[in-house]
């Protein structure tokens, strides 16, 4: 397969493109939302566009409202958000949560997707259960109560969990907590009586809760796909938000690369433009190249994502650990490149910094995903 797009997602992209450097620019949303110290962290409104865009629903089948594309195309939007640190809900409502929720039944999709698709909704995943990204194990458990069930236990780094009017959670209805079967998704409406939320804002002005279930009562349409048999469910999930969060990342790093190389076309030293000295010319070189190719086998990823490879699972792990290498390098070569005005707030370089050290932990750093590489390929 090409490692670029076709001409329809060509078009995506452009689309995607010009959208969200207008309507989702760092001033516009980030810098608005934070500065007013928004309790969500991103713009309703602009989430609505989102879905007049269709983006909302650009992984869902056209049967359910939406436009039936993969997870290129998902990556597409992805890439532009990360390139103007566009507070958004999209990885976790429009990859995360949709990818769940293709799995469940009529009533569930029909109760859930059509307010994702138009953009009036909001939803969340809660997988983790410590600091670290650890999805082997899962402690939080759902126990049959009538007719349905009871949860209790604790997630932890819910991304706008307080923010969503569901939450796909991840918990354990039989076995131990590190078996690898026993696990169900459920859709937790945001109104569940024993629900109760820590909120914390994260390093990028983004919004996550501690979230602790106090023996919630759900009935058993809240159960997406079959009990104890969501284990499969959940690595589609985390295959899909993985390989996002990667292209979102490639965006950060593309954002950062093209602003410090701007600035070096802008700013003198010595009489000289600082982008003339050979040292800088080559340091931008290098950046360069890493971030093609850190872009290169995030595309490489989604693409096996949308075939069904079995070699999805280890490309997107690499996609993960390459990109949270390449983007960590564009982040700190900027802030250097610029100086000492690079650790103000003044300028916006600083900023993808931070959207970086999120990005880097949310599903997995790199340690986890190049330790993760080490045992798909037999080490």
């Amino acid at each position: 397969m090409p490692l670029y797009y076709d001409d329809d997602q060509a078009m995506l992209a452009d689309s995607a493109s010009d959208f969200i450097r207008e309507e989702g620019a760092i001033a516009k949303q980030l810098r608005h939302w934070r500065d007013r110290d928004c309790k969500d962290g991103f713009g309703h409104g602009l989430w609505e566009q989102f879905g007049e865009m269709g983006f909302t629903g650009i992984l869902l089948p056209e049967e359910d409202g939406g436009l039936g594309m993969g997870q290129v195309e998902a990556n597409i939007v992805l890439e532009e958000i990360g390139a103007n640190l566009t507070p958004s809900p999209f990885l976790s409502s429009s990859v995360l949560a949709a990818t769940a929720l293709k799995h469940g039944s009529d009533d569930t999709r029909g109760r859930w997707l059509p307010d994702l698709v138009a953009g009036k909704n909001v939803y969340a995943v809660a997988i983790d259960e410590g600091p670290k990204h650890r999805p082997e194990t899962i402690a939080c458990k759902a126990e049959k109560s009538g007719n349905g069930f009871k949860l209790s236990g604790k997630k932890d780094f819910v991304v706008y969990g307080a923010s969503a009017e569901m939450i796909v959670v991840a918990a354990r209805t039989s076995g131990s907590d590190s078996d690898v079967d026993g696990i169900t998704l459920f859709a937790v409406p945001q109104d569940a009586n024993g629900m109760s939320h820590d909120s914390a804002r994260l390093v990028d002005s983004s919004m996550a809760s501690h979230i602790t279930f106090d023996g919630v009562e759900l009935d058993g349409d809240a159960v997406i796909g079959e009990v104890d048999g969501g284990r499969e469910i959940l690595n589609a999930m985390l295959r899909a938000g993985r390989v996002g969060a990667a292209a979102e990342g490639v965006g950060v790093a593309r954002g950062a690369m093209d602003m410090t190389v701007d600035y070096l076309k802008q700013r003198k030293q010595f009489g000289k433009l600082i982008g003339e000295f050979q040292a800088l010319q080559h340091r931008a070189a290098h950046l360069y190249s890493e971030v093609e190719i850190a872009r290169a086998v995030t595309i490489k990823a989604a693409q096996l994502v949308d075939a069904g490879s079995e070699k999805a699972d280890l490309m997107t792990s690499v996609a993960k650990a390459k990109v949270a290498k390449a983007a960590g390098l564009a982040v700190k070569e900027g802030v250097q490149m610029h100086g000492g005005i690079g650790m103000t707030d003044e300028y916006d370089i600083g900023l993808y910094m931070k959207r970086d050290r999120a990005l880097q932990e949310f599903l997995g750093d790199m340690y986890y995903h190049a330790g993760r590489v080490a045992e798909l390929s037999g080490y």
